[in-house]
C-alpha cells in the first residue's frame, strides 16, 4: 500500500482498515484499562494497610531500643535509615503519579486514561531521555543501592531488592534489547504505567516490611535460640565432705550479653559491676562456713519495671593440698589455636600460682592462659604454690594434641545439600565452618572448584564465584546438582587440612 500512486478507491479501502482496526483496539482497551484501574485502587489500599502495620513495627522496635538500647539500638539506627530512604522515594512516586493525572477531572474514569503521551512526552526525547526520565531512573538505583549498603552486601534482602528494583535493559520477545524505561514506560496507556508506580510503591513498603520484620524477628529468635542457654547445674550447696549425698538440680539459664539491667541489689545492697549483660560476683569470701548470695536484678520491659530474683549459696573451706587444674573446652587442646586455660587453686590466689607448660607455649596470667601447642602430640601444665601454711604444693594436668577438624563448606550458612535459586548462588559467598566446634574461629576460604552438570570444572581463588563460574553456572537448569568442593581455607591463619564440600540444588 505504500508503493506506487494509489487509487481512490484503494485509499477509501485503506482508511476503512483503519477505522477497523481503531475500533477493534477502543473496544478491548476498555475493560483493559478497567481492570488495570481496580488493580490501582487495590495496591492502593494495600498500601495503606501495610504502611499502618510498617509504623506499628518502627514504633515497637523504638520502644525496644529505649528499653535495651545494647540489643535493638543499632537495630533502631538501621530501621531508621531504611525508614528514610523509603520515605523520600515513596513520596517521590506519589508526586510524579499526581503529575500524572493532574489534567483527569475524575481520577476513576480509567476508560478515559488510554492516552500515552504524559510519559512519552516526560520520559523520552526521540530516541533519548529526558532530565526527569534520569531522574525516575536515578531514584530507583539510588534507592536500590542505599538500602543495600544500609544492610550489607551479603544480606539476604539484596538479591530481593536488586530483583524488585532492577533497572537493566530488557530483551523482547523477539531476542531484541530494549532500555528499561522504554520497555516499562514508552507508549503505554497511563492508566496502566499509573498502576506500575503504585506497585512499585508496594515494592517499598513490602521492603520495609520485610527488613524491620527480620530486625526483630531475627534478634528475637537469636535471643530464644538454644545456642544462648547454658546448662547451669544448681547444688543444693557447693561443698560435700566424704560420703554425703550430693543433692540439686540442672535447669536451662539463657544468656544474652546485650540485656543491662537497669538495677542489681545483691545481698540487701545497691550492686553496680554489671558487665555484658552478667552480674560480676566480686566480694570477700568470709569466714569458713556457709555463706548466702541472693537479690534481685531489675528490668523495664513495655514501659514497668520487672524484677528478677536470684538466690544461691557457697561454702569457704579450709587449704588445699592439690591444685585444681581445668581446659575452659575440654580435656584437649588443638594445634595452631590458642587455647584457654584456667588454672586455679582453692585457699591461694591467682597471682601467687607459678603455672608453666611443657608441649607447647604458654601465656596469661592470674588464672587465665592460652596454651599454644607444638608438634607433639601431649601438652602438659605445671602448677606450683606455697601454701599460707608454708607447705609448698605441685600438680600437673595433662591434655591430648589434635589437629582442628574438618570444616564443612556452606553457602547462607548452609551444610551439605542447599537448596536455592541459581541467581542466589551467584551471588553468594562460600564459605567454610565448623557447627559442633566450640572455638570461635575466623575461617576465610580461599580458594574452591565448582562443577556444574555437563561443564569442565572451574578452579576459583577467592570466595565467590568468578566470570567463569558464573557463566558455566548460567548453563544450570532447574534441579541440578552444583558441587563445590576441593575448598582451600584458613582458620584463625592456620590452613585447615581438609574441608567438606557443599552442594546447591538449583530452584530454577
Amino acid at each position: 500500500m505504500a508503493g506506487g500512486k494509489m487509487s481512490a478507491r484503494q485509499k477509501m479501502i485503506n482508511l476503512m482498515y483503519l477505522v477497523f482496526i481503531a475500533m477493534l483496539a477502543m473496544n478491548m482497551s476498555k475493560e483493559v484499562l478497567s481492570a488495570f484501574g481496580f488493580m490501582n485502587e487495590k495496591l492502593v489500599e494495600n498500601n495503606i494497610s501495610t504502611t499502618e502495620k510498617n509504623n506499628e513495627a518502627y514504633a515497637n522496635l523504638a520502644t525496644k531500643a529505649s528499653e535495651q538500647a545494647a540489643k535493638f539500638g543499632p537495630l533502631k539506627v538501621q530501621a531508621d535509615k531504611i525508614k528514610a530512604y523509603s520515605s523520600d522515594f515513596y513520596a517521590y512516586l506519589a508526586d510524579l503519579k499526581s503529575k500524572m493525572t493532574a489534567d483527569i477531572e475524575d481520577k476513576t474514569d480509567y476508560e478515559a486514561m488510554d492516552k500515552t503521551a504524559f510519559l512519552d512526552e516526560y520520559f523520552f526525547k526521540g530516541d533519548g531521555i529526558t532530565a526527569e526520565g534520569q531522574e525516575f531512573l536515578d531514584n530507583i538505583n539510588g534507592y536500590r543501592t542505599n538500602v543495600i549498603s544500609v544492610l550489607g552486601a551479603d544480606s539476604k534482602f539484596a538479591p530481593i531488592i536488586k530483583e524488585r528494583f532492577n533497572t537493566e535493559d530488557e530483551v523482547n520477545r523477539d531476542g531484541k534489547t530494549i532500555n528499561w524505561l522504554d520497555y516499562r514506560y514508552k507508549g503505554f496507556p497511563l492508566v496502566a504505567s499509573l498502576t506500575n508506580l503504585t506497585q512499585m510503591q508496594a515494592d517499598i513498603k513490602n521492603t520495609e516490611a520485610d527488613i524491620v520484620a527480620d530486625l526483630l524477628g531475627g534478634k528475637l529468635e537469636e535471643s530464644l535460640s538454644l545456642n544462648n542457654y547454658k546448662g547451669i547445674v544448681a547444688l543444693d550447696k557447693n561443698a560435700y565432705f566424704a560420703g554425703e549425698k550430693v543433692t540439686g538440680k540442672i535447669v536451662l539459664g539463657r544468656y544474652d550479653a546485650t540485656m543491662i539491667p537497669d538495677n542489681v541489689t545483691l545481698n540487701g545492697r545497691d550492686y553496680k559491676n554489671i558487665q555484658s549483660g552478667q552480674v560480676i560476683i566480686d566480694m570477700p569470701a568470709g569466714n569458713v562456713g556457709n555463706h548466702d548470695i541472693k537479690g534481685k536484678i531489675a528490668f523495664t520491659q513495655n514501659g514497668e519495671i520487672v524484677e528478677v530474683p536470684f538466690e544461691s549459696s557457697y561454702s569457704v573451706i579450709p587449704e588445699p593440698s592439690n591444685a585444681v587444674v581445668s581446659a575452659d573446652k575440654m580435656n584437649v587442646v588443638y594445634r595452631g589455636l590458642d587455647n584457654p586455660i584456667s588454672v586455679s587453686l582453692p585457699g591461694v590466689g591467682d597471682n601467687n600460682l607459678n603455672v608453666s607448660a611443657s608441649g607447647g607455649r604458654l601465656t596469661g596470667s592470674r588464672g587465665k592462659y592460652s596454651l599454644r601447642p607444638s608438634a607433639g602430640n601431649i601438652a602438659t601444665i605445671n602448677v606450683s604454690a606455697k601454701l599460707s601454711s608454708g607447705k609448698t604444693v605441685n600438680s600437673k594436668a595433662t591434655f591430648r594434641i589434635k589437629d582442628i577438624p574438618a570444616a564443612m563448606g556452606s553457602v547462607r550458612n548452609q551444610f551439605g545439600t542447599v537448596r536455592m535459586p541459581k541467581s542466589g548462588l551467584s551471588n553468594a559467598p562460600i564459605a567454610a565452618g565448623l557447627p559442633d566446634f566450640e572455638f570461635d574461629l575466623k575461617i576465610n576460604v580461599t580458594s574452591f572448584k565448582v562443577k556444574v552438570p555437563g561443564q569442565l570444572t572451574i578452579i576459583v581463588n577467592g570466595s565467590r564465584l568468578n566470570a567463569a563460574a558464573k557463566k558455566a553456572l548460567s548453563k544450570a537448569r532447574r534441579g541440578d546438582i552444583i558441587n563445590i568442593y576441593g575448598i582451600e581455607a584458613t582458620a584463625n591463619g592456620t590452613k585447615l587440612k581438609k574441608v567438606l564440600p557443599v552442594a546447591i540444588e538449583l530452584t530454577n
